[in-house]
């Protein structure tokens, strides 16, 4: 296993449309666990493909308060979604130490293939109905940003440039 590079909001990169996985093989489950260790060392909950610069439909996630219930989701699909939203306060390893409220669908069913090439639906509330659906922005292209006001966004860029010049400069 290896770390990957994160991009970082506002890369371009970050809003390419990922396209489906042909076929779960040996390629795509490298995939999954270099992911998986870039987002635990990241210390994130979630991790799409397209944050690493794999534009496709890859989504590695753990929202356990004990950090050993991996969810793997290639070519993710929500089939259900309640009516009932609700907002929370929502953050992006592409976007570090950048958190701001999002609404969301409160619960949502997802089906998905897994690590294996078997597909698997599930359920999910709280947390995990956040991260999913926040995942799967990342994979058609939306940055969580891009639900706040057009001054927020700004402000984010602007401070998100500054610190990837600081950071070449070593300051």
């Amino acid at each position: 296993m290896s770390l990957l590079t994160i991009l970082r909001y506002p890369d371009p990169r970050l809003h390419t449309v990922a396209r489906p996985v042909a076929a779960v093989d040996e390629r795509i489950r490298q995939l999954v666990d270099d992911m998986c260790q870039t987002m635990y060392e990241a210390d994130g909950v979630g991790l799409a493909a397209t944050q690493v610069d794999v534009h496709e439909c890859v989504i590695v996630m753990d929202t356990s308060d004990s950090r050993d219930q991996l969810q793997v989701l290639i070519n993710p699909e929500i089939i259900a979604a309640s009516a009932e939203m609700h907002v929370a306060e929502e953050g992006c390893l592409s976007v570090p130490l950048v958190y701001d409220k999002v609404e969301r669908h409160a619960r949502v069913t997802v089906r998905a293939l897994g690590r294996d090439g078997q597909p698997h639906e599930f359920e999910a509330e709280g947390l995990a109905a956040i991260c999913v659906q926040h995942e799967m922005d990342h994979l058609l292209g939306k940055v969580f940003v891009e639900y706040l006001s057009a001054l927020k966004r700004d402000r984010i860029r602007t401070k998100m440039l500054k610190k990837a010049r600081d950071d070449l400069r070593g300051d």
